[in-house]
């Protein structure tokens, strides 16, 4: 499976590549792949289908808008007491990569 741009350093002053960095990678990869269907998923069902922390979740989708991750499109949806939807919207062709 090739999922080019997911992996690097983060930039924030808490990152440290050797302890965080496959974690993070990891994380990555399982949000992508989960997200990569193109529907429409709020944080609970990501984190129940990758196992990963709501707010890592939110981190990596943040990152996948980021140039060094890809410059990947992740919509957005607001949908009632303060609870999001997000969509990762992928280049057509692009699934066939994954």
């Amino acid at each position: 499976m090739t999922t080019p741009h997911l992996s690097g350093d983060r930039d924030g002053v808490t990152f440290e590549r050797a302890r965080d960095g496959a974690r993070l990678n990891r994380q990555a990869l399982a949000v992508f792949e989960f997200m990569s269907d193109g529907k429409w998923h709020t944080l609970s069902e990501i984190h129940h289908a990758t196992g990963e922390p709501e707010a890592s979740i939110s981190a990596r989708l943040r990152d996948f808008r980021r140039p060094q991750f890809g410059s990947h499109t992740v919509e957005r949806e607001y949908i009632m007491n303060g609870l999001w939807r997000y969509r990762l919207v992928l280049p057509r062709g692009q699934l066939e990569l994954l």
